[in-house]
């Protein structure tokens, strides 16, 4: 039970650290790209993500080698919040989620071979992953 609690919830707690120390202020006066969602989607989006992060990790424990790569992929996560909110430096961040993007389907490869469901899990965070990648684009573009 421990064990299951760590893994679903450990990137809800990651993700909830992030954003606590995330400057976000400035998001809703700077120029966004076309089908930008209001603020309040992040939220509830990122802890719905996150939960099903954590339980396709629980799922695939086994593969170390994945599991490697996702607690990766979950630390260059936290760091583009601080990227590109506190920083402001909006193509490192439109980089660092392409890098996410490429670890995640990584980890989905990885964690298919351990457990279908875990791999399943996955695919909304690489959709929200290749969403967020046009939103930091059409950021970095309209805020240059």
């Amino acid at each position: 039970m421990i064990s299951f609690l760590f893994y679903t919830f450990l990137p809800l707690v990651v993700g909830i650290i992030s954003s606590i120390f995330s400057d976000t202020m400035f998001y809703g006066v700077i120029n966004k790209p076309p089908l930008s969602p209001p603020s309040i989607v992040f939220p509830i989006v990122w802890t719905i993500l996150y939960l099903l992060l954590g339980y396709s990790s629980y799922r695939a424990k086994e593969d170390k080698k994945g599991l490697k790569l996702f607690y990766i992929s979950l630390a260059i996560n936290a760091i583009w919040s601080l990227v590109f909110f506190n920083l402001q430096n909006y193509l490192q961040g439109f980089i660092l989620i392409i890098i996410m993007i490429i670890l995640q389907i990584f980890i989905m490869i990885r964690f298919k071979k351990e457990d279908d469901l875990a791999f399943k899990l996955n695919i909304p965070y690489l959709i929200w992953l290749i969403y967020a990648s046009y939103l930091s684009l059409g950021v970095y573009i309209l805020n240059r």
